[in-house]
């Protein structure tokens, strides 16, 4: 009889060892499930927070690199403005003053000549 209620107490205590245990192991499985569904809407929720940030500086890069082309466009304007500008100045000289103009061609084409005869020479010697 002794025996009996020893079997049915340690039978008892491994039940509700049994029972524990599995109680322990649907609490863990919620709190892991809840933790998982809180880290899913933070990561969520960083990336809807992320998009905005991501469009502003698309957009910040795209009105950058447009200024940058608005500026080069103006700059070689400028510079053939400035071109045509130097073209018709020299135009007017030579027509005011032909002789010195031609005087100051033969003069520089000389000294091109002169710069290129030594450069040949130096070539030559080494």
């Amino acid at each position: 009889m002794f025996t009996t209620s020893t079997n049915d107490a340690a039978k008892n205590l491994a039940d509700r060892a049994s029972t524990s245990a599995q109680d322990a192991i649907k609490s863990t499985q919620g709190a892991v499930n809840s933790a998982l569904d809180s880290l899913s809407g933070s990561v969520q929720d960083l990336r809807d927070e992320a998009k905005p940030a991501i469009a502003r500086i698309s957009n910040q890069a795209s009105a950058l690199a447009q200024r940058g082309a608005d500026a080069l466009r103006d700059g070689s304007q400028l510079v053939r403005d400035s071109a045509h500008h130097a073209s018709d100045r020299t135009v007017g000289y030579i027509r005011d003053e032909p002789v010195r103009s031609v005087l100051m061609a033969a003069a520089t084409g000389a000294a091109l000549m002169a710069l290129v005869s030594l450069m040949a020479r130096s070539n030559n010697q080494r």
